[in-house]
């Protein structure tokens, strides 16, 4: 185990192996977001960027099959958060558009899931081929409104589809209301629930061939189970489990063009030490999946 060493919170994502590569064109580029506006049950999203920051200091450069640090990790400024839903959501979008002007991948940490539709936008709207979203999540975010917003992070993936008519394949839902069941059947939404993962090998998982090559991935941590990372505010039993999420994600991506990925609604609490990690190390574990899909 690493000693911990005193850094300054600006200290950027693995910054405490980067020794050397600094010169690097990063494949990766961090954009903390801190948004908690529409939360609804426990709070705390809003620290959610920096305590995965921290926790990525004490991360290993070797990820237990490659080296995604090798490939480029740079981490720019948070978002401000302040003032409408609307104008948040525009500082974001404007933040991805620089990433990928860069050539380099957006990476979002949340912050509420709501920031999600910001990079959503960007992407589709960047590229002529439609978009598939891969969404890791215990509730389905389907609603057309929650608690008086159209915009809440329970609201999410519906935006999302009907904004930019993107393609979705859900899993681990396990919570979703009557409404989120009908739409789903309505467009047709792809899952594979909390409920139905005990009894699939996912190893031979593979998405169907119609579902767009383009991907962006969003992870809200309470897709796992909690006993996984319990620091979130709308915690689930009957989750994926850590290594059932990855073989998910090598599988769902395999093949395929990753432009981009979220991990959200970390709520940090004190002394919870092993969500932090945990998440720090999910965000970096994708990371090498998506290095090595694309041979770096």
């Amino acid at each position: 185990m690493k000693q911990a060493l005193q850094r300054e919170k600006s200290a950027g994502f693995l910054q405490s192996e980067a020794e050397g590569r600094e010169e690097l064109e990063p494949l990766f580029t961090v954009i903390p977001v801190p948004l908690e506006r529409s939360v609804s049950y426990g709070g705390g999203t809003a620290a959610g960027p920096a305590a995965i920051l921290a926790a990525s200091q004490q991360l290993e450069a070797w990820d237990g099959l490659s080296e995604p640090l090798s490939a480029g990790i740079a981490t720019g400024p948070a978002v401000d958060c302040s003032g409408k839903i609307g104008t948040v959501l525009r500082r974001i979008e404007k933040a991805v558009q620089a990433v990928i002007a860069r050539r380099s991948l957006p990476v979002v940490l949340g912050g509420e899931h709501t920031v999600s539709l910001a990079p959503i936008r960007v992407l589709a709207g960047s590229f002529p081929e439609p978009i598939g979203i891969i969404q890791i999540d215990a509730h389905a975010d389907l609603r057309a409104s929650f608690e008086g917003s159209p915009f809440s992070h329970a609201c999410v993936m519906r935006r999302a589809l009907e904004e930019c008519g993107c393609t979705l394949m859900q899993f681990g839902v396990r919570a979703l209301c009557l409404e989120e069941v009908q739409y789903r059947q309505e467009k047709r939404v792809q899952h594979l629930d909390g409920r139905d993962i005990p009894g699939i090998n996912l190893k031979k998982f593979a998405l169907p061939g119609s579902f767009p090559k383009n991907i962006y991935l969003s992870i809200d941590v309470d897709g796992l189970n909690p006993s996984v990372i319990p620091a979130t505010g709308t915690p689930v039993p009957g989750g994926p489990n850590w290594h059932q999420t990855l073989t998910f994600i090598e599988r769902a991506v395999a093949g395929r063009t990753v432009l981009g990925f979220d991990l959200v609604e970390l709520a940090p609490r004190d002394g919870d030490h092993v969500s932090d990690f945990a998440a720090a190390q999910l965000v970096y574990s994708v990371m090498g999946i998506i290095s090595r899909n694309l041979g770096r």
